[in-house]
């Protein structure tokens, strides 16, 4: 049986958050916030990406976008990952410096990348980022400068994400807007000016989430904020639109693999 175990550690950097996994858990469809960068260090796994269909395996540099929904599953019976997610501004800014004044890419072209460099990079910058009170500042800008560079410039055949229709955009921003009020198909028929059943299809296959999918992780990104921040568990549930505790709980644990309770020691 394999483990099934995630450490959130402790990060030297701001705006930096630092994750251990060992598990089979299949993640279902969610998003982050934040950029992800991370290593594939035993197993493999595939996964539906905003970017296409992709599989990844021991030595791969894995990535996401912000808010690029994205699943993930064990082939075979579990992986080992290390992976840093990055506050947006943190990427688009050593984006744009490594552009030399051109516009800077705004999303990382490829899921999944295979180069036995980059991935010793990053693993130079996952235990600098961890190495607690002796990690050294200098370094740790100097390796994320690099490891940004090295993923923004990989080439390839990558797809742009299509863009997503303006009446869809609409019953997006709806729940975007507020995502704590209640909102009904209705609602979001009477914004896009669609039918129910059009506004139901046309968001899953513009978003890869459902209205009520997207709503809950808009909540979770909510209560994901508020637990950094230092607020209680209870009270964070209740101000990010969750019926209690054990509901947060379980669409966290659900989305991201750990609790939000091993989410908070990162932060103490």
């Amino acid at each position: 049986m394999a483990k099934n175990q995630f450490r959130m550690l402790r990060s030297a950097l701001a705006g930096v958050e630092a994750v251990e996994a060992e598990t089979p858990h299949s993640f279902d469809r969610h998003t982050h916030e934040q950029f992800g960068i991370g290593l594939i260090s035993a197993g493999a796994q595939s996964s539906l990406s905003g970017r296409g269909m992709v599989e990844a395996e021991a030595g791969d540099i894995i990535t996401v976008n912000p808010n690029e929904v994205h699943d993930g599953a064990p082939i075979g019976e579990g992986r080992s990952w290390r992976i840093l997610y990055f506050a947006p501004a943190i990427v688009t800014g050593l984006s744009q410096k490594i552009s030399e004044g051109g516009a800077g890419r705004s999303e990382i072209p490829h899921p999944v990348i295979r180069n036995a460099a980059i991935a010793a990079g990053f693993e130079t910058l996952f235990c600098a980022v961890t190495g607690g009170a002796a990690a050294d500042g200098l370094l740790c800008e100097e390796l994320l400068l690099q490891l940004v560079a090295d993923v923004m410039r990989e080439r390839g055949g990558a797809e742009e994400r299509p863009l997503v229709p303006a009446s869809i955009r609409a019953a997006r921003n709806l729940i975007d807007d507020d995502p704590l009020a209640a909102v009904s198909l209705a609602d979001l028929s009477r914004e896009s000016g669609l039918s129910r059943f059009q506004v139901l299809r046309g968001f899953a296959k513009a978003t890869g989430l459902t209205p009520h999918a997207y709503l809950v992780q808009a909540r979770i990104h909510i209560a994901r904020r508020l637990i950094a921040q230092g607020m209680p568990l209870a009270e964070a549930a209740f101000a990010s639109g969750f019926a209690d505790q054990s509901h947060m709980t379980r669409v966290f644990v659900r989305k991201y693999g750990l609790s939000p309770r091993l989410y908070a020691g990162a932060f103490v």
